[in-house]
């Protein structure tokens, strides 16, 4: 399929009521922006995540500002974050082996159940009024744990859900639904922060756990397997770590994402002392901020849902990368809260197309056997190398204030997607 798709033109030019005209053209573009969703699996995995994923949000915003309200440390925030991200670098690897090795939907109720457990005991060490800081810490870390499993699976499970043809479609949906989450979810842990306060964030995202175990346990999905278990996992992991090594379009994908999650996302983890310290917009300044985001990532997403298989995606990768972390410096520099939410709706549309792109083109390219492998890699570094980021932005912000912890990661980030602008033309070139 070419840059232009010849029945979207038919059914532009054919009248609303023509014979044997199943729909307009507005019903047409509808149908082919959802089209993953005809597949039963994934809808009962897309609405079951979607609920899970508004009480992560939750849980996200509420930690975040917890942290900050028992500590007033920028750098304690992001000690909390480099917990969670700790078991991602440790374990990914492994993980990306025993997915290929297991059926991935018994791998997912193992850990989604486990996170589910987490939450829970974090809303009881709240609510009972036990909280101390580093006991959030230690619970990130477990949690981290279940996440460096859950990630790789989750998304290697995507293809036998959809199949090849909607990979595209089904990876977009997953963002759409993933950053409707973060506008909502956000929002009302503010809501809920300054009305009831942190642990029935907690108890809610525990609660929501259950819609996506629901989910998984009504599928009927033929269990598929991609490596067999003969060998050992420590050749089945060099075998995957070659391949990503030798892949002339992978590797440079991989590091491209692994420089923005290091250095441009690290901002994330300063949004409570930006809200509190810069802004002085509070709890609910707070939960809007962090919802703007979400509503630039949805709307990123739903474009790339939208484009179909679209022939150009390497140069949208690349007005991503390079987009991402110039709105990253612009928030750095603002003092305006009106100004910051519209630098965080563009933020988030530009890391959404980055990353909804990066991640197709590695999907369409791996070699089913080896995709849990390649998916554990691509997930360790978009997730585990955030909280490295975090702990940086965290200590230039505790010496040199908010701004310049921000600020630092997205001129890293942009500094490095001109260099690949100069030096690696071929990504602009990826189809």
């Amino acid at each position: 399929m070419g840059d232009s798709d010849p029945n979207t033109r038919h059914s532009a030019q054919a009248p609303a009521g023509s014979p044997g005209r199943v729909a307009p053209a507005s019903g047409f573009a509808l149908r082919h922006t959802l089209a993953a969703l005809q597949h039963r699996n994934y809808r009962l995995f897309f609405f079951g995540q979607l609920v899970s994923l508004i009480g992560t949000w939750m849980q996200n915003v509420a930690q975040a500002w917890l942290v900050y309200a028992l500590t007033s440390s920028p750098f304690k925030l992001s000690v909390v974050v480099f917990c969670s991200g700790v078991p991602v670098l440790a374990f990914s690897l492994w993980a990306g082996v025993v997915a290929d090795r297991v059926p991935k939907r018994r791998l997912l109720l193992v850990t989604q159940t486990a996170m589910m457990t987490l939450a829970f005991i974090l809303a009881a060490d709240v609510l009972l009024g036990t909280i101390q800081w580093w006991h959030i810490a230690i619970l990130a870390f477990f949690l981290g744990t279940a996440n460096a499993f859950d990630g790789p699976t989750r998304q290697a499970f995507v293809v036998e859900m959809v199949g090849r043809k909607e990979l595209m479609n089904a990876i977009a949906l997953n963002s759409a639904m993933f950053n409707t989450a973060r506008i909502v979810g956000p929002a009302l842990a503010g809501i809920i922060l300054a009305a009831v306060g942190a642990g029935w964030c907690f108890v809610l995202n525990g609660v929501s756990f259950l819609a996506v175990i629901a989910g998984l346990a009504l599928m009927d999905v033929k269990p598929y397997v991609g490596a067999t278990s003969t060998e050992s996992p420590l050749t089945q992991m060099r075998e995957g770590l070659s391949y990503i090594w030798h892949s002339p379009t992978v590797r440079p994908l991989i590091t491209l994402v692994a420089v923005s999650n290091m250095f441009a996302l690290g901002y994330m983890a300063l949004l409570p002392a930006f809200a509190q310290d810069v802004l002085h917009a509070g709890t609910v300044g707070y939960g809007f901020m962090s919802t703007a985001i979400g509503v630039g990532a949805l709307a990123g997403a739903l474009v790339i849902a939208s484009l179909g298989n679209y022939q150009r995606k390497g140069l949208i990768l690349t007005v991503g990368n390079l987009l991402f972390p110039v709105m990253v410096i612009a928030l750095s520099l603002s003092k305006s809260f009106h100004l910051t939410i519209g630098f965080l709706v563009v933020a988030g549309l530009a890391f959404m197309t980055q990353n909804a792109t990066a991640n197709t083109l590695v999907q369409t390219t791996v070699p089913d056997a080896l995709r849990g492998r390649v998916m554990s890699v691509y997930m360790m570094v978009f997730v585990g190398f955030f909280p490295i980021g975090s702990l940086i932005a965290g200590t230039v912000a505790e010496h040199f204030g908010v701004p310049a912890g921000a600020a630092l990661g997205g001129i890293i980030a942009l500094a490095y997607g001109l260099y690949l602008w100069w030096r690696v033309p071929e990504i602009r070139a990826l189809r």
